[in-house]
């Protein structure tokens, strides 16, 4: 069946502390309003925050990759004839002392340009993504994305953007033992003081990693997942071997020694504020991106 309705592709790039993400997405207009759905996604694993967060520096090895995988992803766009994209690098990149001078060398040999974002405008994009699907009309929400070397919070009071904070806690901060005390008692004491006396409070949960634990515990889809249900899946997590990760949960290898680290932030602002559920929409920095874009 024949249309007149004119489609078009977008790439967003997300370089993370983990890995490196591509995402083509369809944009078209119906009746003066603009839609976007997933076309593709591509994802490598570079784990970057080792790099950044242990020594502030980029290895001579790992600039390689993100230069090979920059221009894999710009042969990517040509071939989908993509005009349009937008690239942002998030907290490794943030923490390198020469993070934006290496973005430099990077666009000239690669012809992808990629901005260095702050943790504010990383939340403020995150938040762009509509979840109207998962929480219905609730007014008071807050989201929480953890990646692998910050954590950020954006809370929404009244369907109105109240407040959010950036915090250097993530998983592969974690993994490495670069998270102190003051700082997990910083973040405690920001989340009490800002979402304690919000009524019927909703958490959103954001990240690859929320995802799998969530894809994990055998939820349905759209359904929130419970405290107790996360509790019993972080244990299930911690419980088992490498192996049994990797073949029976199908993890990839550089998500398995992350996943519950990264979980254990969620949980912790669950149990700070008392609630008792998470939602859990698959989106993430590069799905708000697109809104950007359109």
């Amino acid at each position: 069946m024949k249309t007149n309705l004119k489609l078009s592709k977008v790439a967003t790039i997300d370089i993370g502390s983990n890995a490196i993400r591509l995402l083509i997405s369809n944009v078209f207009e119906i009746k003066g309003v603009k839609y976007h759905t997933k076309n593709s996604l591509y994802r490598v694993q570079l784990r970057l925050g080792d790099d950044s967060f242990k020594y502030g520096t980029l290895s001579e090895k790992n600039y390689g990759k993100l230069k090979s995988t920059l221009k894999s992803f710009k042969l990517i766009l040509e071939i989908n004839e993509i005009k349009k994209y937008l690239a942002y690098a998030t907290s490794a990149m943030r923490n390198l002392n020469n993070g934006e001078k290496i973005l430099m060398s990077l666009e000239k040999e690669t012809g992808i340009k990629v901005e260095i974002i702050s943790g504010k405008k990383e939340s403020e994009i995150v938040a762009k993504n509509d979840i109207s699907s998962h929480i219905g009309k609730t007014k008071n929400y807050c989201f929480i994305d953890v990646g692998g070397g910050s954590t950020e919070v954006i809370i929404y009071k009244k369907n109105t953007f109240y407040k959010s904070k950036s915090f250097k806690i993530g998983g592969v901060r974690l993994i490495n033992g670069l998270v102190t005390d003051s700082t997990w008692n910083d973040f405690k004491i920001w989340i009490e003081t800002n979402a304690t006396e919000l009524k019927k409070l909703k958490i959103i949960g954001i990240g690859g990693n929320i995802n799998k634990i969530y894809k994990i515990s055998g939820v349905k889809y759209t359904k929130p997942l419970t405290l107790k249900k996360f509790k019993n899946t972080l244990d299930k997590l911690e419980k088992m071997s490498y192996q049994k990760k990797l073949i029976k949960l199908k993890l990839n290898p550089d998500r398995i020694d992350v996943i519950h680290p990264a979980g254990r932030i969620y949980y912790f602002l669950l149990k700070t504020l008392s609630i008792k559920e998470i939602y859990v929409p698959k989106i993430g920095l590069a799905d708000g991106m697109v809104s950007e874009i359109i």
